[in-house]
């Protein structure tokens, strides 16, 4: 079969016409994506709903739409995580062909098909599900990275993680353990026992304790939820500490990013070190991360799984705050 006619026909996604509520998400039936020359067309068996999602749906920082799109996103079709089948390869790809099974970073996920570059994309974990592989690539290298690439995690090192039991949280406390950091988890009272589960070794419920009470000090802290002040990430931070932020929904409707302005800013003059995290999509990222996958040391915690008419009630979930863990959105 053809590359063109593998990349014919008509499929299911759900797309939008502009920025807003869950209201301007819609299923629809458009075109098959087409492949370049160093892509891979996928048949989507699952795809990983994150905060990204939200952004694009709803246009906001603003900042986002100089790069998206002003007034509607060029990519109509949301979604970035996915796990899937190779359905066919452009021309330059060499490590994938037609029948594997894959999961990394792909364009526009909510659909039927989607395509991905070769170098953002990796074999399947053989001991995970798609929905679980799906729910991986985007909040999984995210702490992967924070952890080692910019928090220079050591072994023994106290590590606190704030949001610990969303996407990216879940996926920092598991990993800072499986390399061997005590790790502290905050979360709210209902998620306490997830984040234990997720083999945190001490957990702070928000709701009732301060991290930044002066009774413990960390040597990295990963900072994903809350947006706690800068003064409040310092008190918890050992004398040469680094804090890592990663997260952060009150940055502004502008750029988004306030806080972590503020933060870069301000630690040239400090001992301690305040940082921010730069987004990458590798396949070596997702091959580290999946040796700890199939070490066991890493599982994806999934909070619900919905069809993929249903990504309305998914992504409501998700800006209420009300996931454990990741949502997978199934094809």
């Amino acid at each position: 079969m053809t590359l063109e006619a593998t990349a014919a026909g008509s499929m299911r996604a759900i797309v939008q016409d502009g920025y807003g509520s869950t209201d301007v998400l819609r299923l629809a039936r458009m075109a098959r994506p087409e492949i370049a020359d160093s892509e891979v067309l996928l048949r989507v068996h699952a795809a990983g709903l994150d905060r990204g999602a939200w952004h694009l749906m709803t246009g906001r920082p603003y900042l986002l739409r100089l790069v998206c799109g002003l007034r509607r996103p060029r990519q109509p079709v949301a979604g970035l995580d996915v796990a899937g089948t190779v359905v066919a390869v452009g021309p330059g790809v060499t490590r994938f062909c037609a029948g594997d099974e894959v999961f990394g970073f792909g364009r526009g996920t909510f659909a039927e098909y989607t395509t991905a570059r070769e170098d953002r994309l990796a074999r399947m974990p053989g001991n995970l599900t798609f929905e679980q592989a799906a729910v991986v690539p985007v909040s999984a290298v995210t702490a992967l990275n924070a952890l080692t690439v910019v928090g220079h995690v050591k072994t023994g090192q106290k590590v606190l993680v704030t949001g610990a039991s969303g996407g990216v949280g879940s996926y920092a406390v598991q990993l800072a353990r499986a390399l061997g950091a005590e790790v502290t988890g905050v979360c709210s009272t209902a998620k306490t026992g997830l984040v234990r589960s997720l083999g945190a070794a001490h957990v702070i419920d928000y709701t009732q304790d301060d991290f930044a009470d002066g009774a413990h000090r960390y040597d990295l802290i990963i900072d994903i939820g809350g947006n706690p002040a800068l003064s409040r990430l310092r008190r918890a931070l050992a004398p040469a500490g680094t804090a890592v932020l990663t997260g952060g929904e009150d940055g502004g409707n502008v750029t988004g990013m306030g806080r972590q302005f503020r933060a870069l800013a301000l630690s040239p003059f400090l001992h301690q070190r305040l940082t921010i995290l730069t987004p990458r999509q590798r396949s070596a990222d997702l091959e580290r991360v999946t040796e700890f996958l199939e070490a066991g040391t890493v599982t994806p915690s999934i909070s619900a799984t919905y069809p993929l008419d249903q990504v309305r009630q998914a992504m409501r979930q998700l800006a209420a705050g009300q996931a454990h863990g990741k949502i997978a959105i199934t094809v």
